[in-house]
């Protein structure tokens, strides 16, 4: 049977080692933002205290694979995405689509099963209720960032190569 796609090994190479990279600095990302909500904001704002990680458990290691999944989705775009490009536009697009997407389902996932909050009777929560899915929002967009900046240095020292089309 043969293959329809026009990419050659030697892309799908590359875009794995993108994807990995990816993966490996957003899963470090997550765990650093962890340990940085723990410790930091967490502790100094009572409205942030579900931000705290008190155990690792199956949350905890499940939150930590979407990381991980999501980073190596983005890693294989990304470099199809910015191909040779010297378009900074391009690249914070990428991040963001990224970034937003993650933070909206974690957003709409939070609102209605974790914090139980609902916008019933056109009551809207309070802003400290929202505001732990505000530092989960910028989250995703600071781990996509990473994994962008990462891909970055690594093409830039030719250790994966951009996509040619």
């Amino acid at each position: 049977m043969k293959d329809s796609s026009n990419f050659s090994a030697a892309e799908r190479v590359e875009s794995l080692k993108a994807g990995s990279l990816a993966a490996l600095s957003c899963l470090l990302g997550f765990g650093a933002i962890a340990l940085g909500n723990s410790f930091i904001l967490a502790d100094r704002l009572d409205s942030l205290a579900s931000l705290q990680v008190r155990e690792i458990d199956l949350n905890f290691a499940f939150r930590g694979t979407i990381a991980l999944l999501g980073g190596f989705l983005f890693g294989v775009t990304y470099r199809y995405a910015i191909r040779r490009d010297v378009n900074p536009q391009l690249k914070s697009g990428a991040v963001l689509a990224f970034g937003l997407v993650r933070a909206f389902g974690q957003l709409d996932a939070g609102l209605f099963f974790e914090a139980g909050l609902s916008f019933e009777a056109g009551k809207m929560p309070a802003l400290q209720e929202l505001l732990p899915f505000a530092v989960r929002g910028v989250e995703s967009v600071v781990l996509f960032a990473i994994a962008g900046l990462v891909l970055d240095w690594a093409i830039g020292r030719s250790w994966i190569k951009p996509f040619d089309s």
